[in-house]
This record gives structure tokens, C-alpha cells and sequence, in this order.
């Protein structure tokens, strides 16, 4: 057998026989978390501004999160994404969207510089330099250099995305083994990281590990979570760029041999691929995990294991509130519910509830002081003023502009109470049909004298914003296309925010009864509208009954803390992980 040479390689050459021969069987995977082995989190996004990186969605806010959770239940977490050395701000001028590209320097945010580690790409050696901010037990890892470009620049199957998700892999492995440290378990968010996996395999087939036994020990120690529903969906990659921007970065024939068997007429779907790297496999909802449609290269569904995703608390919950449920003993001191924790919420009283929302409207009113609408307007509410907000990506399958589909019927739900709607919501660069919709939402609100004036777009959304509308608004609005979201987080702010929440019996919402909040549903779409005003009507009129503001908080509460719990989230993974030994 002429490749037989790469398939064989004596065990006893292996660095860490004794993990190794542990790892051999799946109860026994090694548990041992420690500085020099940490738990390692890869990410292409991480959406977190204090650490001077800004991503576009809820897959950063949740690697942000993940990581400052970490932090407080004291796991040693080394996150592994790129620093973008620009990005981009969203502006309105003359009524239309505009982007604004702005360099960063990661200098001014307290990163270190490590080292500069090379890959190969399109025969070009490419430098990258190594950059770390240390926390107490958790690290932030970065790779960069000047043209690394944005976030998700270009299109999903471009050279410059595969360019970026190389360099992550490849160049954020290089980094781990340049601070000495070596990961107990790979997490891999989404299939763009999955090089990281492939970067491990190739260390270990080329170091002396037999190709099989190295490609058990990477299945063993790794991680896939998937956030998206449908494979097809994914981006594919051709047989060429993988001989220009991958091959040259492997060492091992046998894993390139490994590698180029997965491409079908040319080309490879990495979804395909990262199944086949990691043995373990989660799902962000229970939902999620039941429909998710994957498949292996053999045809076979594949499952995953559902680990609903969580909110930092310590981040996300206002001050107030989370002094609350600490003192009325809700949930302990890494934000897990206690125990009798529903018993306890019995001390939220509708008195009690407006008196903590009046401090978010304080909280609201001083990000918006900075934040003017689409007509230029810097806002400012009173207390009494009601507010429903729609704060999440401005993508299709999330519907932003279902409740204008009839403007006459929204006006008559806001207009006796005097109430506004404001939207928050970034557009994807390249999304014309979105960006279509949004400008033809700002003109029929233009063209009607209450909603122009009651109706809020503001632009260049981001945490902050998203932190101040969970705080200060009475109603949250997330109205996605059942089966099309696999978890979502915004609405998690919002509920232990104390606002009222309507949705769709989706993603991570759906883990609990919908009879647990103001939910909208319908045979079609149609029907889902008319539910929807319903709902809107019904909250508002909650916000005026003490009775009925109580019940409907109180009961939120109670089925979702569990649920949001970020440091539920951390702890099922360690659970999933390193199960107890029998």
C-alpha cells in the first residue's frame, strides 16, 4: 500500500500517551481543566466592545458572554477569534442606509502583543500577529494583521472568507502552542472554525500519532455546535482554493489524503467535514436539536445534543434588578436559580416591577441621548410612556416589518395610549432585499402623521443599544418564522429585564410551554398577523393592571431563568464534556 507509511507510527512517540490511551473510550475523556489546558472556544465573531471587537449578530454576543461566564464560575477559557482591524458603523442620511468604515487599533483596548506566527496561502507566506488580554482564568487569543479586512467580508464561499477562516485555524493553533498551552476540548462555533480541528489532526498524524489514533483523539476532543438549521444553507468551498489557501498548511499526507476524500464533484460543503472531526455535537435549543436537518457524508442524520443557549446575567440585567434576585435569594451567586426560586418571586409586586423599570427608562433615555431616529431626533421618555421595541438582525426570516403589513390597524393599537414603537436592527452588508424593506418600512411610516412621529428606526445597531431598549422598554417583540430560528438571545434580556415578551413558539423560546408568555401563532401568516395585534393590545393593557402585570411577569420568571441562565448553559457543557467517570 504505497500511503501505508503515513497510516502507521509506533504509540509509545505519542507526547501524551496517557490522555491518549483515557481518551480511547468516551466516558473517559480527560477532565482535567487547567491553565496550561483549557477549555479552547473558536469563534470567526465575538461581539464584545469593551474588549475592542465588534461583531454582527447574536453569535458574538453569545462567545462574549460564554467567556465572562467562564470567568465568574472560575473555568479556565481560552477564546480563540480574529481582531478585525476595521469595521463597520451604519448611518442614515437623506433616509437611506449608508455603512462607515472604521479602523481599530487593539492597542487601545489592552491587548498584548505576542508574537507573529506564518501560514501559507496563494503561495504567500501571510504573517499574523499574535495577540492576547489575560483576565483572572479566562484569556481572549486573537490573530491579525493590517489586511485581515472586516468581519464576514465577502461572500461566504470567497477566497478572502476562507483566507480569514485559515488564519483563525491554522494561525489561532500556532498561538495556543506559542503561550504553551494545549486544549482539553475544542469547541468549535460553526463550521467556519473547523479548521482549528483540521490544524490538531495535522499536528498530531505529523508528529508520530498514527493517522487513525490521531483522528480518534481530535473526534474525541472536539466540540461542533451548530447555530444554523439547514446544511444546504452553508457556504461550499472548491477542491482549488483548497489546494491554494489549505494544503499548504498541512504537514501530514495522510491528513490531506483524508481531507481531499470528503470533496463530491469538486467541491466541499465544511458542514460535511466539521461532522466528521468532532464525535460531539450540540444543538442551541431543544428545538433546535430535534430539527436541525445535517447529515454526514454517508448520508446519515445526525443528532445533537440540545444545550439551549444563555445570557451573562451580570452583563445583560440591569443593576437594580439583579440586586433583587440576589437579595430575594431568585438566583445565587453565578446566576443559577435557587432553589424555591419560583416561591421567591412572589416579592415581585406590580409596585415593585414599575419602581425598577423607571430606573431602565433612566438607563434608556441616557443611550438614546447620543441615538437620533430617521428623522434626526435624539429621544427622550417619560416614565408613563409605553414602549414596544424590535431589537435584533434586520433579516428576513425574523420579520421586522410584520406588524406594518396593515399600518392602519398599528396606529389604532399605539395611538389611545400614546404609545412607540422603536425598531434596532443591523442590515447585513450585501442584503438588498432587506435593505429594500427597511427603506420601504421608513416610507409608509413617513407617510402617516402618528407613526412618523411614534414609530423609532435607530441605526448602527450594537450591545449598547440593545442594552438600554431591554431596560427601558415595556414590550419586546420577536416574531421569527417557525422553524427558522434556532435560539436567539435578545429576547433572554428582555424577560429578565422585566419587560413583556410576544413571539412565535420558536427557538429557544420554545423550551418552555407557550402558555409561559404572549405568544403569537397562526395556520399562516395572516392569522399570525391578527394574533400579533392582538397581543399588543393585550399588553398594554397589562401595563395598566397590577393584577395582570404581576401574573404575566411572574410567570415569564418562572419558565424562563432556567432557561437563560447563562451559567446553566457553561455547566451543560462540562457536563456533556467531561461526564463523571463510573
Amino acid at each position: 500500500m504505497e500511503d501505508a507509511q503515513y497510516f502507521y507510527h509506533p504509540l509509545e512517540n505519542i507526547e501524551d500517551v496517557e490522555i491518549f490511551e483515557e481518551a480511547v473510550e468516551r466516558k473517559k475523556l480527560t477532565p482535567a481543566l487547567s491553565a496550561e489546558r483549557p477549555y479552547t472556544y473558536w469563534t470567526l465573531e465575538l461581539y464584545d466592545q469593551e474588549n475592542g471587537i465588534r461583531g454582527g449578530g447574536g453569535l458574538g454576543v453569545l462567545a462574549a458572554d460564554t467567556r465572562r461566564v467562564a470567568e465568574q464560575m472560575g473555568v479556565p477559557f481560552t477564546l480563540v477569534t480574529p481582531f478585525y482591524p476595521s469595521e463597520t458603523h451604519q448611518v442614515i442620511r437623506d433616509g437611506k442606509m449608508y455603512d462607515d468604515h472604521v479602523r481599530v487599533g487593539y492597542a487601545n483596548f489592552g491587548y498584548r502583543y505576542v508574537d507573529t506566527v506564518n501560514i501559507k496561502c496563494a503561495d504567500t507566506i501571510c504573517h499574523l500577529d499574535v495577540i492576547e488580554k489575560v483576565f483572572e482564568n479566562t484569556r481572549i487569543l486573537c490573530v491579525t494583521e493590517p489586511n485581515f479586512g472586516e468581519l464576514y467580508s465577502g461572500l461566504s464561499g470567497s477566497d478572502h472568507r476562507l483566507y480569514q477562516e485559515v488564519s483563525l485555524g491554522f494561525g489561532g493553533y500556532q498561538a495556543l502552542k506559542l503561550l504553551g498551552l494545549k486544549p482539553a476540548i475544542i469547541q468549535l462555533n460553526e463550521v467556519a472554525t473547523f479548521f482549528a480541528a483540521l490544524a490538531r489532526l495535522d499536528e498530531l498524524a505529523s508528529n508520530g500519532m498514527d493517522f487513525y489514533e490521531a483522528v480518534v483523539y481530535t473526534r474525541k476532543h472536539t466540540l461542533y455546535t451548530n447555530h444554523t438549521l439547514v446544511q444546504a444553507a452553508e457556504a461550499e468551498f472548491s477542491y482549488d482554493q483548497f489546494e491554494r489557501f489549505v494544503f499548504p498548511n498541512l504537514k501530514s499526507a495522510a491528513v490531506r489524503k483524508w481531507i481531499s476524500d470528503k470533496f463530491t464533484d469538486g467541491r466541499l460543503r465544511l458542514s460535511s467535514v466539521t461532522i466528521e472531526i468532532a464525535e460531539l455535537r450540540s444543538g442551541v435549543s431543544k428545538l433546535h436539536a430535534r430539527v436541525a436537518n445535517y447529515h454526514d457524508i454517508a448520508g446519515n442524520k445526525v443528532k445533537f445534543k440540545a444545550i439551549t443557549n444563555g445570557i451573562d446575567m451580570e452583563k445583560w440585567v440591569m443593576p437594580d434588578v439583579m440586586a433583587f434576585y440576589r437579595k430575594s435569594g431568585v438566583v445565587d451567586e453565578i446566576g443559577l436559580p435557587s432553589a424555591g426560586y419560583e416561591d421567591q418571586l412572589e416579592a415581585l409586586s406590580a409596585g415593585k416591577i414599575r419602581a425598577l423599570k423607571s430606573t431602565g427608562r433612566q438607563i434608556l433615555n441616557q443611550v438614546l441621548s447620543t441615538r437620533p431616529d430617521q428623522n434626526g431626533k435624539i429621544l427622550q421618555f417619560k416614565d408613563d410612556d409605553f414602549i414596544f421595541d424590535f431589537k435584533r438582525r434586520f433579516v428576513n426570516y425574523k420579520r421586522p416589518e410584520l406588524p406594518f403589513r396593515n399600518t392602519a390597524k398599528l396606529r389604532e393599537i399605539l395611538e389611545p395610549r400614546g404609545a412607540h414603537y422603536i425598531i434596532a436592527g443591523r442590515v447585513h452588508a450585501g442584503d438588498s432585499v432587506m435593505l429594500k424593506k427597511l427603506h420601504d418600512l421608513l416610507w409608509a411610516v413617513s407617510r402617516d402623521p402618528y407613526l412618523k412621529t411614534h414609530v423609532h428606526y435607530l441605526a448602527d445597531y450594537d450591545e449598547r443599544l440593545a442594552y438600554g431598549l431591554s431596560c427601558g422598554s415595556n414590550v419586546a417583540i420577536n416574531v421569527p418564522i417557525v422553524g427558522l430560528e434556532a435560539c436567539g438571545t435578545s429576547w433572554m434580556k428582555d424577560v429578565t429585564n422585566l419587560n413583556l415578551l410576544i413571539s412565535t413558539h420558536d427557538g429557544g423560546v420554545a423550551d418552555v410551554s407557550a402558555e409561559n408568555y404572549l405568544n403569537v401563532h397562526g395556520a399562516n401568516e395572516s392569522e399570525e398577523l391578527s394574533e400579533l395585534y392582538h397581543r399588543m393590545e393585550e399588553a398594554i393593557s397589562a401595563w395598566d393592571n397590577d393584577f395582570d402585570l404581576e401574573f404575566l411577569i411572574r410567570k415569564q420568571l418562572v419558565a424562563f431563568l432556567p432557561v437563560i441562565s447563562g451559567a446553566r448553559m457553561l455547566q451543560d457543557y462540562l457536563e456533556y464534556l467531561f461526564p463523571p467517570r463510573t
